[in-house]
């Protein structure tokens, strides 16, 4: 949807500025030809007034043209201001996104992931930024509902991780008789900074940048009290 919504409003700006452009080149020549017209028109046989006039409402309404494109220019941009201002009243809530990439710090990098149901196995897999597999092994948790994993950078094919490295997490699981068991990869965490890319919101999720579109869930986040208590 956020997608469709970006294209849309740089489509209209970019044929807002194409239609501006053309329409300030002919406003321009029209008053060069209007001006010479009246230079050099005959004493003796002047402009018909009506004429006259008439060309002055062309040129008026050109000019309001002009002036209406840059009202919807102005308009595209506040839109643009107000989805980075929306987008800012989500600092400081817990998110869960389905995205699976995330940057290593501190020589880790952690996700979340979902089990629609029990799991027979479920395999985990990190990837590099180039879709090579540094390591695989075991899911620790096989039950429905949602888990967190954390790699420590121990590569088992490959090289180690390095902090400051975009790796992400792919999981297949599968019950008792082979079928696919529903999974998906999570990014969760507090939600603290935002900014925009091509149109688009993106929120900063402890060590990852996830496309505001992809969050399916919002939390008030909670207390420090809150988290000794739990």
């Amino acid at each position: 949807m956020v997608d469709a919504v970006t294209t849309t409003t740089n489509n209209a700006t970019d044929r807002i500025a194409a239609g501006s452009g053309m329409l300030a080149s002919n406003f321009e020549t029209f008053l060069a030809l209007l001006t010479s017209q009246l230079k050099n028109q005959d004493p003796l046989s002047p402009v018909d007034s009506n004429q006259f006039t008439a060309q002055l409402t062309q040129m008026a309404g050109v000019e309001q043209q002009l002036l209406t494109n840059e009202l919807l220019k102005s308009l595209v941009s506040t839109q643009a201001g107000g989805d980075l201002a929306g987008a800012a009243t989500y600092i400081g809530k817990e998110a869960t996104a389905a995205w699976s990439a995330t940057k290593m710090a501190g020589g880790e990098a952690s996700w979340s992931y979902e089990l629609g149901a029990n799991a027979a196995s479920a395999t985990l897999q990190v990837l590099d930024g180039s879709g090579n597999v540094v390591w695989s092994g075991d899911a620790p948790a096989k039950t429905t509902g949602m888990h967190d994993f954390t790699w420590d950078g121990e590569a088992t094919t490959g090289n180690d991780g390095q902090d400051g490295q975009v790796y992400t997490l792919k999981i297949v699981a599968r019950n008792a008789t082979g079928g696919a068991v529903d999974a998906q990869v999570l990014t969760r965490g507090r939600i603290t900074g935002v900014e925009m890319y091509e149109g688009e919101a993106f929120l900063t999720v402890g060590n990852s940048i996830v496309p505001l579109s992809t969050v399916i869930a919002l939390e008030e986040a909670r207390a420090p009290s809150e988290d000794l208590a739990a």
